[in-house]
């Protein structure tokens, strides 16, 4: 099943998705129970309990990491935690999925790419920027918060760089904060996929005890629903096709 992925350009590699946005919300929720129609209750149920746990309230972004092992287990880490947007920036190091490491967990999440210009950092911040969101950068150097007194209220975009060289100048000139995780040993700073895993814990775990309006917006989570529905569902282009040429879009 291939992984849903959205470029910057947000076209979505599917087939039909230009054809889904022009839907009505009323058609959304009518093609999610056509499509649902072809899936046991077992797994509509299953989309129906992960989904409320979903948040793109916190988002995490990915600095051209050359290691492609270490990216796959923090996507597989998003999923596990709950978050649903991952921005991969693609500087010096393209990215894929490793699959024996992400286990599948990859086209349960919206990845976006970032590789179209020569600032591609900087684009990628910018736009999170215009979306509402507040640049953190994880960064050992750093002294502002940790994952127990960063603020949460405002959309977070939690930004990691390479073990080697980590962030680049770039992205700790555009980022609003700092957070770091407290260190008592010699070695001053974790393997990626580790950091993540604490921040991501730490993080999501407040976020969800808190007042903090966090969750999927309802076309958000009608948009995920059918998405998932549709990875879960064999041949669901041909599925997804019926539907559409029945309302003659």
């Amino acid at each position: 099943m291939h992984s849903f992925f959205l470029h910057l350009s947000l076209i979505s590699t599917h087939l039909n998705m230009a054809s889904y946005d022009e839907l009505t919300l009323q058609q959304k929720e009518e093609l999610l129970a056509w499509l649902s129609g072809f899936i046991t209750e077992n797994k509509q149920n299953k989309i129906r309990e992960i989904i409320r746990d979903r948040t793109r309230h916190l988002t995490i972004v990915l600095e051209d990491i050359y290691q492609p092992h270490n990216a796959s287990a923090v996507l597989r880490t998003c999923d596990c935690f709950g978050i649903q947007d991952v921005h991969i920036i693609e500087n010096m190091n393209k990215y894929e999925v490793n699959p024996d490491v992400a286990l599948g967990s990859s086209k349960w999440l919206t990845l976006y790419k970032y590789n179209k210009t020569q600032q591609n950092t900087e684009a990628c911040l910018q736009h999170l920027k215009d979306t509402g969101y507040r640049i953190v950068a994880t960064s050992p150097h750093k002294n502002d918060y940790t994952p127990d007194t960063l603020p949460l209220e405002q959309k977070t975009a939690l930004i990691f760089g390479t073990e080697l060289e980590g962030l680049s100048e770039t992205a700790l000139k555009m980022a609003d904060d700092y957070v770091k995780i407290p260190m008592y040993g010699f070695t001053e700073s974790l393997n990626i996929s580790v950091s993540a895993a604490l921040f991501l814990h730490s993080l999501t775990e407040r976020l969800r005890k808190s007042d903090i309006p966090w969750q999927l917006s309802g076309e958000e989570n009608l948009d995920m629903r059918v998405q998932w529905t549709k990875n879960v569902l064999k041949k669901s282009s041909l599925v997804e096709k019926n539907f559409l040429d029945k309302i003659k879009l």
